[in-house]
């Protein structure tokens, strides 16, 4: 007697044809399996989930950064000799890696949604490898070379906050659904404890997270200070050569409430504006005087820095990608910079009333003026006729002598010191990178009545944060991005917050239960069907994977037990018959 084997129907799935070809390679039907991944699957799985967080974290840190790109140019300047924008190729390679994991890590979980295995192609783990090394490779390095940066991670946190706590919730809870699949299907006991329970650590940590998160912008709104003042670095770098006539006039336009300067001691004796040790960035020194383009700074006359163009420089490496913004009048006039005194913007500080904060760097040994450069600048103040309470000064070498000659100047300090400790050393202003200052202790040093500037500060954000612990005033690049900067980017009360963390943890708690007691409805009613059920509901398109899983197993175990027939069974599509149908001999 002849026996048919029943007809399978297959429809057409396009969707998971894609899915499993991108991930796995697995274009044809026959190629993919619902049953349980191997342990070397899993284990990819969890090296891209490690990939993932990984450039997560490093995509974070660069754009935390964002606000010292220029710094970190200038230190890989003052390693190789020669300025490039490094920022460019690392933002490339960060933005492009982590596009290619996060599309993988969709495509990952999409499988585990549709219960497909998983099977990550050879070629994506080339890739997945390739991206993690890199990105370690990356880490090493940018702490060997750019450590102190790493603070900038948990600053930006302080603004940012509340904000990723409410991300990762909704993004664990969205995760809900595929961990309540899971435990509810699997049939290892131990297996379904180990998700659950690590699911629900991860969830708990996160409902109690905000026990963690501290920010000064966490305040109420009346206990906010005064706007910070802020100070021109180099004038406004971002629009004009630094360090320029045209940067601190550009500075005075965008209402700075004070200027910024490098000072450095001429041959012969002439205090002049100079960030570097040499004058190979800033200027034509390779074209005007080759052989002495790496010579310090300080060993040429004035004459000689006179005759030097402080602004092409700044046309043709664009240092904050900001000269195509520029009018044509301003990159003509920027091309014409020359080197500044520092009488020059003395007289330009008198004439708007500006304050003034320098940083003086002392000439080599072998340079005429080593022992007298204290002198030598002193007596450039006193000539321009600038008052002295509108100079901050800083340098830390024969300050009494300072202070005899010139009593009424700002003593400034640029070392970080206990607050009584300052105080009776006559310091009255602290000069400190951003990072070198905690909220405690601002408040601290204003209690004691020492004013504190923080430098460089050129993103909201930042400045957000800083306005918010009370500092007094900011050292800038970018004055005239701080000037659009009325009020911090946002102010709320603990009160509001914890309303709003008790809400988040409410809603996500309840939408996980919801997605649980669902889940199990809906597979207990898949166990529910009987043979004579399901094959009635062929003729009925269904979109449920549970189901086809279940008339699969069901026709072949009837197969096995030799009880079926042609006439016993027969699948049709919507389109009518659509499949394939083996014959065989019975014995």
């Amino acid at each position: 007697m002849v026996k048919h084997q029943p007809l399978q129907v297959y429809e057409r799935q396009l969707c998971l044809s894609c899915l499993t070809g991108i991930y796995g390679c697995r274009w044809k039907r026959y190629q993919r399996s619902h049953d349980d991944s191997t342990k070397w699957e899993c284990m990819w799985f969890v090296i891209l989930c490690s990939t993932f967080f990984l450039l997560l974290v490093w995509s974070y840190f660069w754009w935390g950064a964002q606000n010292d790109y220029n710094e970190f140019n200038w230190s890989l300047f003052n390693r190789s000799g020669e300025w490039s924008d490094g920022t460019i190729p690392i933002l490339a390679t960060t933005a492009a890696g982590f596009t290619y994991i996060t599309f993988l890590m969709i495509l990952a979980l999409c499988h585990i949604a549709v219960g497909q295995q998983l099977n990550l192609y050879w070629l994506h783990k080339i890739g997945v490898t390739a991206a993690l090394m890199t990105t370690i490779t990356g880490v090493i390095s940018m702490d060997e070379l750019w450590g102190e940066e790493w603070d900038v991670v948990l600053i930006s946190l302080q603004a940012t906050g509340p904000f990723l706590h409410l991300g990762a919730l909704a993004a664990v809870t969205a995760l809900g659904g595929l961990v309540a699949c899971h435990v509810i299907r699997a049939e290892k006991t131990r297996f379904q404890l180990f998700l659950l329970l690590l699911y629900l650590s991860v969830l708990l940590a996160l409902y109690l997270a905000p026990l963690t998160i501290t920010s000064p912008c966490l305040m109420d709104r009346d206990s906010l200070k005064q706007r910070p003042d802020v100070i021109g670095h180099r004038g406004v770098p971002m629009l004009a050569p630094e360090n320029t006539l045209m940067s601190f006039n550009k500075a005075l336009q965008h209402s700075v409430s004070g200027l910024e300067a490098d000072v450095a001691i001429s041959l012969d004796g002439v205090p002049f504006l100079m960030g570097d040790r040499t004058l190979r960035r800033t200027t034509d020194v390779e074209k005007v005087f080759p052989e002495r383009q790496f010579h310090d700074a300080s060993l040429f006359n004035w004459t000689e820095l006179r005759a030097l163009n402080a602004g092409k420089w700044f046309l043709r490496d664009d240092p904050f990608w900001t000269v195509q913004s520029m009018s044509q009048k301003d990159q003509n006039r920027a091309a014409n910079q020359t080197v500044c005194n520092l009488q020059d913007l003395l007289r330009v500080a008198v004439r708007s009333n500006q304050s003034v904060i320098f940083n003086l760097r002392r000439p080599p040994p072998e340079h005429p003026r080593y022992y007298s450069w204290i002198t030598d600048t002193l007596q450039a103040f006193q000539q321009s006729g600038i008052p002295e309470e509108q100079v901050m000064w800083t340098p830390d070498w024969d300050r009494e002598v300072v202070r005899q000659e010139a009593p009424g100047f700002q003593q400034t300090s640029g070392v970080k010191l206990p607050a009584q400790t300052l105080r009776q050393r006559g310091i009255v202003r602290l000069h400190l990178r951003y990072n070198q200052a905690s909220p405690a202790e601002i408040r601290e040093l204003s209690e004691n009545n020492i004013s504190l500037t923080l430098y460089t500060v050129n993103e909201p954000w930042l400045f957000s944060v800083l306005w918010c612990s009370g500092v007094a005033s900011v050292s800038s690049d970018a004055p005239h991005i701080l000037k659009k900067v009325p009020y911090p980017i946002w102010v709320m009360s603990p009160e509001e917050y914890s309303l709003i963390w008790i809400t988040s943890d409410l809603v996500s708690f309840a939408i996980i239960i919801g997605i649980f007691v669902f889940q199990k409805w809906r597979l207990s009613g898949m166990r529910s069907y009987n043979p004579e059920q399901i094959m009635l509901s062929a003729a009925v398109r269904r979109s449920s994977r549970d189901v086809s899983l279940m008339k699969e197993k069901l026709i072949f175990s009837e197969i096995n037990n030799g009880t079926s027939s042609a006439e016993e069974l027969s699948l049709y599509t919507e389109n009518g018959y659509d499949g394939y149908t083996n014959e065989g001999i019975a014995h």
